[in-house]
């Protein structure tokens, strides 16, 4: 069952239990027509998904076409219409098309860092990088944030993951799978699997084992927070080892041939399909990455014969996938990469590339109580830059931890007391929630 949250965090069931919505004649059908007009909240994710599209897409080529600009600007890609009336984005994404209605587009996302690993850890953090500091991606802060059963990870990244903890601490890395399933190969976990012969039994002894070797490294004590984030992984690792739902989790096996069907059968797509089986059994967050956009050179084939096609069927899949599944209210979803391509387009190349660009990205959020069928912000005539009103980085990590019911705001501490507010310069824009 679907689980709507209303606006202070009271789940739509639980109402119905406590009788609440009966009080003073607020009938369930008053309730939707309250939310529709605005006067409810719409709900807010409990779980997420970040889709990392490593090397930075190119906006003009995918969510943000230019058709009337130079030759030497617009590309050979045509823009079609979406399911949702005034939308158009590229022709390479036809299955995305048809479920426009379930995404917002942001265009004119800004920024300055124009190389890949500072791009990343600024996508990943809502934070532009510093000397002094290193802030915890997504995936931490949510493991940080929100309660998660032993007997299963917080955070996962199919492979790996762009940014670490941070000043959180080990004990809130993602457990990285290190690879990413195969069409027609059986796919596990290192650690998650009983492989060599060996038993539960076996484990048994060798984590009580490990319970004596973790009390003689407490006594030395030398680096609290590093011991603590072993011990966290150490108890982890051997509640999932000896959990079916953990193992019966990453085992895509146990998929319909229906349901998997409308993923496809290429990396990426198997990667969504297990980032939706990830949480529906209680994982807080999953990356996952598709890289390879960093098209300098033959931009339009790269896309065309192999980018577009694998993200439209992967993220198609798993945007329907989620909804048939009960989990779309519930599970917030980001797509980006580090940033835009170059609006003019370079000779490297027969047919030329785009190079990098901060200056004007896109990025996609659904699910949870943002509203789907949208574009918000605009682009100048060229995708140079935003047209009004730029969005930073910032701004969307504000966003996406207020989808995740976390406050943008909220105040850490480092090991000296020194305090620290989770995203520094960010504002949530509002109308993704409206």
């Amino acid at each position: 069952m679907t689980t709507h949250r209303t606006c202070d965090g009271m789940a739509r069931r639980d109402l119905l239990k406590a009788g609440v919505l009966g009080i003073g004649g607020l009938t369930l059908a008053d309730y939707y027509r309250l939310a529709e007009a605005g006067e409810v909240q719409r709900p807010l994710a409990d779980r997420a998904i970040f889709i990392e599209l490593g090397g930075g897409p190119s906006h003009l080529d995918t969510f943000d076409l230019k058709p009337d600009a130079p030759d030497n600007i617009r590309g050979t890609f045509r823009p079609i219409k979406t399911n949702v009336p005034g939308i158009e984005i590229s022709e390479h994404l036809p299955r995305l098309a048809g479920c426009a209605d379930k995404f917002a587009i942001l265009r004119g996302v800004s920024h300055t860092l124009a190389a890949h690993e500072l791009g990343r850890q600024y996508i990943n953090t809502g934070n532009r990088p510093i000397p002094s500091l290193v802030y915890p991606g997504y995936g931490s802060v949510v493991a940080n944030q929100l309660e998660t059963p032993l007997d299963i990870p917080a955070n996962v990244a199919i492979p790996r993951v762009a940014q670490g903890p941070g000043f959180l601490g080990l004990k809130y890395a993602a457990l990285e799978t290190n690879s990413a399933p195969q069409p027609g190969r059986p796919y596990s976990v290192r650690g998650l699997t009983l492989g060599g012969g060996i038993s539960l039994d076996e484990i048994e002894r060798r984590q009580g084992l490990l319970g004596k070797l973790d009390r003689r490294f407490a006594e030395i004590d030398s680096d609290r927070h590093l011991l603590e984030g072993l011990d966290q992984f150490g108890s982890q690792a051997y509640a999932m080892i000896t959990s079916k739902r953990a193992r019966d989790a990453f085992d895509l096996s146990k998929e319909s041939p229906a349901f998997v069907k409308q993923f496809g059968d290429d990396s990426f797509a198997l990667s969504c399909l297990l980032a939706l089986r990830l949480v529906e059994a209680g994982v807080r967050y999953v990356t996952v990455q598709l890289g390879g956009w960093d098209t300098h050179q033959d931009n339009f084939t790269r896309l065309s014969s192999n980018l577009l096609p694998k993200l439209d069927q992967g993220l198609s899949g798993l945007f329907n996938g989620l909804d048939q599944r009960g989990l779309f209210d519930s599970t917030a979803v980001l797509v980006s990469g580090e940033f835009g391509r170059t609006p003019k387009i370079n000779e490297r190349s027969a047919e030329g590339g785009r190079d990098h660009y901060p200056r004007c990205m896109f990025m996609l959020m659904a699910g949870g109580g943002v509203r789907g069928g949208q574009v918000i912000g605009e682009s100048d005539a060229t995708a140079s830059a935003p047209l009004h009103e730029a969005f930073s980085p910032d701004d969307v990590a504000a966003s996406f931890y207020r989808n995740l019911g976390i406050d943008p705001e909220i105040e850490f501490h480092t090991e000296t007391g020194r305090p620290i507010t989770l995203v520094r310069n960010g504002r949530v824009i509002e109308r993704l929630f409206s």
